[in-house]
């Protein structure tokens, strides 16, 4: 099969392993946040309520953070195909994920104004219908969190290292000896050391943090209206709110960093395909002069390797030796006589 032909018939689906299940999922998380969101706000107009009508809104800047991540799924599954993402859409959910953590930023800087301003000049809380809100409020969210929870560690590598459509799809440009071909390597992947982290969906992660982040919220809404209405301390609801805002913007500030990583192709520390790929390509004679690993998607990994040998192998060994690694989805090698 000659190189051109190897490029236009597979294929560059590098989704996440559960992509449709995390979509549909963050759909129903919508639906109910969307539901809860409404009903609050239409009762807290009703009753006169501002605890109602400011968790409503509240939920609502989530359910909009959310709804990056629902349709984030929807274009990378509906433009998974199309030539022009070079190698395909498996980090559109990075990218929706960067935007959602910046929302969460916001909610932080929020939720942390309104409390210092709350200090200045404290609002009159009417304790047992605001109780009763929050933990309603947490009922949901604690529902959507169990939903949106990333069970991928618990399941991962029990189905042999198979990932969907297009995985391990490699070509290979000999340089000044033998034919290119491509094939796809077996199945077997001995290293699973990165599994975990690597298979991290980042944008079911941004929802999930919006889910959990809401969730806090209740929590520390609770602990403040139970201490202002049995001890009088009204201070304790701008505290608690000081406390999520600074909480909240840490769990933005990680999901920043790690998409952002993703997007300009930068391996983080902990990441050890690089050395993974030299530990086995690197024997006898066989020197590796340039490699680039990225992420181009969920567990999938792209890497181009350039080796330098005086006694080259065939391209096909070098290619069985890179099909150990897993989570090596795109792979391009080239050799050159020393």
């Amino acid at each position: 099969m000659s190189a051109n032909t190897a490029s236009a018939t597979h294929s560059h689906v590098f989704l996440g392993e559960d992509h449709d299940r995390n979509a549909r999922r963050t759909w129903l998380v919508i639906a109910l946040t969307a539901t809860m969101m409404v009903a609050e706000i239409v009762a807290g107009s009703i009753y006169g309520s501002m605890a109602l009508i400011a968790d409503g809104w509240h939920m609502s800047t989530h359910a909009a953070a959310m709804l990056i991540t629902a349709l984030a799924y929807a274009f990378a599954r509906r433009q998974a195909l199309n030539p022009r993402f070079t190698f395909g859409t498996g980090k559109i959910g990075d990218l929706a994920a960067f935007a959602s953590a910046i929302v969460l930023a916001l909610i932080a800087l929020m939720i942390g104004w309104e409390s210092l301003m709350r200090f200045y000049e404290p609002v009159s809380i009417s304790f047992n219908e605001a109780i009763a809100v929050a933990v309603l409020g947490l009922g949901v969210n604690l529902l959507s969190a169990w939903l949106l929870r990333d069970d991928h560690h618990h399941h991962h590598g029990g189905h042999g290292g198979h990932h969907g459509h297009g995985h391990d799809h490699d070509h290979e440009h000999g340089h000044g000896h033998g034919h290119p071909h491509h094939d796809h390597p077996h199945q077997g992947h001995p290293h699973q050391s990165h599994a975990s982290k690597g298979h991290r969906d980042n944008n079911l992660r941004a929802a999930y943090l919006h889910v959990v982040a809401d969730a806090f919220t209740s929590v520390l809404a609770i602990v403040a209206l139970l201490a202002g209405s049995l001890y009088g301390w009204q201070w304790m609801d701008p505290a608690m709110g000081i406390v999520g805002a600074l909480v909240i913007a840490r769990w933005s500030w990680g999901l920043i960093r790690d998409t952002a990583r993703v997007l300009v192709d930068y391996i983080p520390e902990e990441e050890d395909l690089p050395s993974d790929i030299r530990k086995v390509i690197e024997t006898g004679e066989d020197r590796i002069t340039d490699l680039h690993v990225w992420k181009v998607g969920p567990g999938h990994n792209a890497a181009i390797v350039s080796i330098r040998s005086a006694n080259p192998l065939p391209l096909a060994r070098y290619k069985e030796k890179l099909a150990a690694i897993h989570d090596l989805s795109h792979v391009t090698v080239e050799v050159q006589p020393a």
